[in-house]
């Protein structure tokens, strides 16, 4: 049997995917949590100098969306054919690019960056939520599963679930036009294995 070792923070934040795959997944595995101030002396350790790092049989694996393309291929949640799975890799890819465009904000929220939050708010946040969720929306809209890609669970309807979930505990008015992708979220969240670990993981701050 394959042994799974997840590293990473106390947080949801990147690693939450990789969790979400393997919870869904009905998988063993473990967890090794590393604090801020045990992180420089491991930093080097790792394949690329940052988290997560999903442990396989020993053998370490780095960036968190290469993480959650292995794992969702291993359990059946990349896409049923190489179509299906090509359009979840272009999803993910946008959801990236949507992050990207966020930084500024997200570090400040996070307190990672200074910065004005309500500023980066108006001036960062919000225009590019609007602009990549149209597209989320549409894309919903397009398919009557209600899920993103195909007629079943895809690992990018756990990626974008979690964070409308994380949008949602901070900042409601933003998703309130994207009723698709609000619909979606409770959809995905509402899965008996997803909702069983939303409702035991540690509170973490994101």
């Amino acid at each position: 049997m394959v042994h799974f070792k997840l590293i990473y923070f106390p947080l949801r934040a990147r690693a939450e995917i990789a969790r979400q795959i393997l919870e869904y997944a009905g998988k063993d595995y473990t967890e090794e949590v590393v604090t801020f101030e045990q992180w420089p002396a491991l930093k080097n350790s790792t394949p690329f100098g940052q988290l997560p790092v999903l442990e396989v049989d020993g053998k370490p694996l780095g960036q968190s969306y290469a993480i959650a393309r292995y794992l969702a291929k291993e359990f059946g949640l990349a896409g049923k054919t190489d179509v299906e799975e090509a359009e979840v890799d272009a999803i993910a890819d946008q959801f990236k690019d949507y992050l990207n465009d966020v930084v500024p904000y997200m570090s400040a929220v996070a307190g990672f960056k200074p910065g004005d939050v309500n500023q980066l708010r108006t001036d960062v946040f919000v225009p590019n939520f609007k602009k990549h969720f149209a597209f989320f929306e549409g894309i919903l809209a397009s398919n009557p599963s209600g899920f993103f890609v195909g007629n079943s669970l895809t690992w990018v309807d756990l990626l974008i679930s979690q964070h409308v979930q994380d949008v949602l505990e901070k900042d409601l008015a933003v998703v309130e036009e994207f009723k698709k992708v609000q619909a979606h979220r409770k959809m995905v969240q509402g899965l008996d294995r997803i909702k069983q670990h939303i409702a035991r993981r540690p509170e973490y701050p994101f």
